[in-house]
C-alpha cells in the first residue's frame, strides 16, 4: 500500500454544454496523464447568475479523479479545452477512501 495522506487525491469538476463532446474531454484529460478517470454523470440543469441575470441551463457535469500536485495543470489544461468563457473548476480534497483505489489514482497521474 502506501504511507501518502489520502489528502493528496482530489476531486475536481466542471461541468461542459449538452453539444460538447464530453468523451473527447475526458479522454484527453487521461491521456496526458492529468486525470486517473473522468466520469461524465450525464445531463444537470444548473440554476445560476450570469451578467446581471438569473440564467437556467441544461449541461453536463463531469468529474475528475486527480492528485493535488496535477491540479494546477489540470485547470490550465480544463481552461484550454473548455469553450465556456468562465468555466466552472472546482476542487475538493478526498477525506476517505480505498487504498487501493486511492494508490491507483496516484499511479495513473503525472504524480503517480
Amino acid at each position: 500500500m502506501t504511507d501518502q495522506p489520502v489528502a493528496d487525491v482530489v476531486v475536481a469538476w466542471t461541468t461542459l454544454p449538452p453539444e460538447a463532446d464530453a468523451a473527447a474531454f475526458a479522454r484527453t484529460l487521461v491521456s496526458e496523464r492529468l486525470a486517473a478517470c473522468v466520469t461524465r454523470c450525464g445531463t444537470v440543469q444548473s440554476v445560476y447568475r450570469w451578467e446581471g441575470g438569473i440564467e437556467q441551463a441544461d449541461e453536463q457535469l463531469v468529474m475528475i479523479k486527480t492528485t493535488r500536485s496535477c491540479v494546477d495543470a489540470l485547470r490550465a489544461r480544463v481552461i484550454e479545452l473548455h469553450p465556456y468563457d468562465t468555466p466552472e473548476f472546482i476542487v475538493a480534497p478526498v477525506i476517505d477512501g480505498a487504498r487501493d483505489y486511492l494508490q491507483w489514482v496516484r499511479d495513473s497521474t503525472r504524480s503517480g
